[in-house]
């Protein structure tokens, strides 16, 4: 079996959960937004959405659309996808899309997504490169949990998110929010934008640049990050913890703010016996009032952001419990055994259940049982805003 994620997810985000009313919300609650006219029901809705699906040899089929759930489910027992992907919501049939005037088939709606990869913190981990993750590192993804998931509920006044572990190298966000998933590129990268703290490549050395006045958005995004920066890059990263490193961090520093204690610092640093006392000195050395020490910790901690993956309407990304064909691991955890052993219980209860029956009660006695309720949880509150919606614009409707 493929191993599980080297840490839990942490519990802030909570899917599926009715959310207090959140203070200090920068912007007005997003605006309900009516129904297009396509989506006359959810059969039509789900017949105009796009899966792709990755087959054996790396062979990639996209514009699937299926008339129902149950033809998507024969389809995927028929081709047994490597991986599935989910699309946008198109204005025709996807699989019907080459029977379609030129122009007309286009994009009308997708939620709004965010894909964090653990791989884009490589200049600011040391125990792993590329794919890899541990448990140190994966406190990152935990920062990026904390800090997008706030900024959504207080700031930008979403409620319906979804986080999944991406089943490789990272976690996925998924903001379901009817009026969310209209937006268009332009506001789907607007939201990025206001989200995006480090700018530059690999060629930019400091990434992360302050000036007053700092926005509350920065402010509520440091508290979170202070709370992880001592464990995850003073003792777990030890980003103090040599001649090569320090420098790095110094080179963070702005000349003005270590007018006179740049060389100073650097014979001092190998008196203090680790990371986090040498740290408390530099911030001591440092000309006050200044950020400087607020840029180092984002530059190190702070999310990092694909624009691309979150303003595309059309782009597509990993469905969640589907597996990963490069770990074998699904959005949670494997599976195999634990399925191949429910399985065997279940024949020796009851010899006489029907499949469908036995393949529901076998996932139920494995460790995925708790995931899947996270997103039972998570549909059923998104059909009860829903519903509310209706009733209200019933009652609107009815005062005229």
């Amino acid at each position: 079996p493929a191993p599980l994620p080297p840490a839990p997810l942490p519990p802030c985000p909570c899917p599926g959960l009715q959310l207090p009313a959140a203070p200090g919300r920068l912007f007005p609650p997003l605006p309900a937004a009516s129904f297009p006219p396509w989506r006359g029901s959810t059969k039509s809705y789900f017949q105009l959405r796009e899966f792709s699906f990755t087959l054996r040899d790396d062979v990639y089929v996209r514009f699937q659309s299926f008339g129902s759930p149950q033809e998507l489910e024969r389809e995927l027992q028929r081709t047994n996808p490597y991986k599935i992907d989910i699309g946008a919501v198109y204005s025709h049939r996807p699989n019907q899309h080459n029977t379609v005037h030129q122009g007309a088939f286009q994009p009308q709606e997708k939620e709004l997504v965010f894909d964090i990869d653990m791989t884009d913190y490589d200049d600011v981990r040391t125990c792993c490169s590329s794919a890899e993750i541990c448990a140190k590192c994966w406190t990152l993804m935990t920062i990026a949990v904390r800090v997008i998931d706030r900024a959504l509920v207080e700031d930008l006044g979403m409620r319906h998110r979804l986080w999944v572990y991406s089943g490789r190298r990272g976690v996925h966000c998924w903001v379901c929010d009817d009026a969310v998933r209209k937006w268009s590129p332009a506001l789907r990268a607007a939201a990025v934008e206001y989200l995006t703290l480090v700018k530059g490549g690999s060629e930019t050395v400091k990434k992360v640049n302050l000036s007053e006045p700092i926005h509350p958005f920065i402010r509520r995004s440091v508290a979170i990050v202070e709370k992880y920066f001592e464990a995850y890059a003073l003792l777990g990263q030890d980003i103090l913890g040599g001649p090569e490193s320090w420098d790095k961090v110094l080179a963070l520093v702005p000349e003005d703010i270590l007018p006179a204690h740049r060389e100073p610092l650097r014979g001092e640093f190998p008196k203090k016996r680790d990371s986090a006392q040498r740290w408390e000195l530099l911030k001591g050395r440092m000309d006050a009032p200044c950020y400087a020490d607020w840029e180092v910790m984002l530059q190190y901690c702070f999310p990092r952001l694909d624009i691309n993956v979150s303003k595309g309407v059309g782009h597509l990304l990993k469905s969640p419990f589907s597996v990963h064909p490069k770990t074998g691991g699904s959005g949670v955890l494997s599976l195999c055994h634990e399925l191949d052993t429910a399985g065997s219980d279940g024949e020796q209860e009851d010899g006489g259940e029907t499949e469908p029956k036995r393949r529901v009660r076998d996932y139920k006695r494995t460790s995925l049982a708790p995931y899947v309720r996270v997103l039972e949880q998570f549909v059923e509150e998104m059909e009860r805003a829903r519903r509310g919606e209706r009733l209200r614009r019933s009652d609107l409707q009815g005062e005229f």
